[in-house]
């Protein structure tokens, strides 16, 4: 199994650090995984994919439980691209709104 990795190296590939992976396992939006012999987390190339993608996402401004529910989404084989498009045009309402209070 060459493409499993520990917890160190997938915080070093998504940039991601290790509590907020553990965090992120915790709120179900990453699947638990399996574990060696030795109780080691081992993570496969679908974790590093949904790891820099919710990182992606909180960069945008989403909130967790926006992201969750795109996640839920996809996991259903369901297409989020309408959510995903509602979510980013209230974030920029949102924003507009804030700097139009500011000014």
């Amino acid at each position: 199994m060459s493409d499993v990795m520990p917890i160190g190296l997938l915080s070093r590939k998504t940039g991601v650090k290790i509590p907020t992976i553990r965090y992120y396992e915790s709120v179900g939006l990453l699947r638990p995984p399996p574990r060696s012999e030795g109780n080691r987390r081992l993570y496969g190339p679908a974790a590093v994919d949904r790891l820099r993608f919710i990182r992606n996402a909180r960069v945008t401004g989403l909130r967790l439980r926006d992201i969750a529910g795109i996640l839920a989404l996809r996991d259903s084989g369901q297409a989020p691209c309408g959510r995903v498009e509602a979510l980013v045009a209230q974030l920029n309402h949102d924003i507009d709104s804030a700097r139009r209070a500011v000014t």
